[in-house]
């Protein structure tokens, strides 16, 4: 099998990595100048340093050149990627694809399945990666499950076959709004955890955190179609406690750095990453606000980020919310 992995950034070189293993893969990216001394080097020193790259995994600068021959492509570009990859991939002939990217739209609040159905149609062929997952971890062969969904079900466990691998359990599930909503709104959860950890609050403030984000989290799936199952499973819970409680987590340290009194933009330059919880706190809170959904601390996270709420003040404002049944 030939895979065509597009975005070579920490996720997208993991999920080569681990995948070349098995499978031949060529991993794309838009720089040329990291692409030529990752192949040099066999080290993504940019983006997962210190981990040695399998020597039969292909790199490339050039799209079509990638795409070529692939039975699968796989995009693993942040979210703000993915409407432009696919776009560029529907001009060559049909190839089953799946995403790696977590998040709302900027702007358009869309989910990444909505932005693939305006590009290609509602036809096409098509999954999600997701589940508790770090790239550093993946990258090293560490131990991990993941979901792949889509809403057609030969295509989960046809691809779920064939992607599974004994350090990479692949798990089928059908439901594609819950598996999204659970990747996009786990990272606002993340940024309220790190907030949290950073003030000092303790292990039982956050461990409150994360069950009610899980709350959040499914209101909005259930009022998108998405079932309460999948939230239970690796989508939901699984990446929920793995983005709030493990220091990998680029999100978690955004609320982290927040709490010690330092600027967005600050953080964000020093991180050098994308946190997709930030973009993706004002869409969850535009979101919930026009579906009439209770989010507190989605709605609290996005007034941090976007409209100079201070870190304090966020957090007494969830602390003084009435108290009301589980």
């Amino acid at each position: 099998m030939r895979i065509a992995v597009f975005g070579a950034g920490a996720w997208g070189t993991a999920l080569a990595q681990a995948f070349s293993a098995f499978h031949s893969v060529c991993l794309w990216g838009r720089e040329a100048d990291n692409i030529d001394e990752i192949r040099r080097t066999r080290e993504n020193r940019l983006f997962l340093p210190g981990i040695a790259l399998r020597p039969e995994l292909e790199f490339s600068a050039d799209f079509d050149q990638a795409a070529a021959g692939a039975d699968l492509h796989l995009i693993a570009t942040p979210l703000a990627g993915l409407r432009d990859t696919v776009r560029a991939l529907r001009q060559r002939a049909p190839v089953p694809f799946i995403w790696a990217c977590k998040g709302l739209e900027t702007g358009s609040g869309r989910l990444p399945h909505e932005i693939v159905d305006e590009e290609t149609g509602t036809d096409a062929v098509y999954g999600l990666l997701t589940g508790p997952t770090f790239a550093a971890e993946v990258g090293r062969g560490l131990p991990a499950a993941i979901a792949l969904a889509s809403k057609d079900a030969a295509f989960t466990h046809h691809w779920t076959r064939i992607l599974h691998q004994p350090r990479l359990r692949v798990y089928a599930n059908t439901d594609l709004v819950g598996c999204e909503i659970g990747g996009a709104v786990k990272n606002v959860i993340a940024i309220a955890a790190g907030v949290a950890d950073g003030m000092g609050f303790g292990l039982n403030a956050r461990a409150a955190l994360i069950t009610r984000g899980l709350a959040e989290i499914a209101r909005l799936a259930a009022a998108l179609g998405g079932r309460h199952d999948t939230l239970m499973g690796l989508a939901g819970m699984g990446d929920l406690i793995l983005t709030c409680t493990g220091d990998l987590s680029r999100n978690r340290q955004v609320g982290l750095a927040l709490a010690g009194g330092k600027s967005l933009s600050g953080i964000l330059a020093e991180l050098g990453h994308v946190a997709e919880g930030v973009s993706t706190a004002r869409e969850v809170a535009r979101l919930g606000s026009r579906l009439g959904i209770d989010m507190p601390i989605c709605t609290a996270v996005d007034a941090l980020l976007h409209h100079g709420l201070a870190a304090r003040d966020a957090v007494e404002r969830l602390l003084a919310r009435d108290p009301k049944q589980e």
